[in-house]
């Protein structure tokens, strides 16, 4: 029988750990980091963060070219902050100790809110200014139908009273001053000058209109021979009594004021 103390003694061995063990997520983003690697940055811009991806070796201006898209604020509207410093464009983001999960403070150049506040408010005087405008031409088409049915009954042969061309007369040149009343710029100062030359061309119908109520054998062609003398509205010209403030009506109607402002 064998002698059990003659057997070696078992000796314990350390198996070395398997170098494809994982790492986790935070851990590779810091190597990452340090190696060039993509790193996740979140940017605070007004008291909400931007997470965005990209290599550590970017520099702040590649930041900015990121967060046009998500923030709407062009590369030169941006200041960027890192630990209460401002970067410039060309400064490199682990360079300057930037790493993963590092945050960063977006602010908007002053000069670019000055210019969102200005083109917001030409915007709303625009609005402002046309929905003004839509309000004087609803009135003007209820004028403009006025004066279609008073050609229609006089073209039928029936006269018509002094006072109903007075009254329509004074009516349309209230409108017109409601028009030198709106500020307009742009399209709305279009509309406007568009709306000043229809409702001065009522007028003028009704003068026509008016002639011929009087004289029912004159031609309907020579008619308009006591017109509103418009000039003053766009040139500044004299009126018919030489105040070139006045503008005065076939009717007796005078309207005092600059009409120049009208262009």
């Amino acid at each position: 029988m064998d002698n059990l103390s003659d057997t070696p003694p078992v000796q314990s061995v350390k198996i070395p750990p398997s170098k494809t063990a994982e790492i986790s997520p935070d851990t590779k983003a810091e190597t990452d980091g340090v190696g060039g690697s993509t790193i996740r940055i979140n940017v605070n811009y007004n008291s909400v963060f931007h997470e965005i991806h990209l290599p550590a070796e970017s520099t702040f201006g590649d930041v900015k070219k990121l967060l046009v898209q998500k923030i709407g604020l062009e590369p030169e509207q941006q200041r960027l902050m890192f630990r209460g410093v401002e970067k410039d464009d060309k400064e490199k983001l682990h360079l300057e100790g930037v790493k993963d999960r590092s945050k960063i403070l977006l602010l908007e150049h002053f000069a670019s809110k000055e210019k969102k506040h200005e083109e917001k408010r030409k915007l709303d005087e625009m609005s402002k200014a046309t929905e003004a405008i839509t309000v004087v031409k609803a009135e003007v088409d209820k004028l403009s139908n006025r004066v279609a049915a008073l050609e229609a009954a006089i073209n039928a042969g029936n006269k018509t009273s002094e006072k109903e061309f007075l009254v329509l007369t004074e009516l349309l040149m209230s409108q017109l001053l409601k028009l030198d009343g709106i500020e307009a710029e742009g399209e709305a100062k279009s509309q406007r000058k568009a709306e000043v030359r229809r409702v001065q061309g009522i007028v003028d119908k009704l003068d026509s209109l008016k002639a011929i109520n009087s004289n029912p054998f004159i031609q309907s062609g020579n008619a308009a021979t006591g017109t509103t003398h418009w000039e003053t509205f766009d040139t500044g010209k004299e009126g018919s009594n030489g105040d070139p403030s006045t503008t005065t009506t076939s009717s007796g109607t005078k309207i005092s004021q600059d009409w120049e402002r009208f262009d």
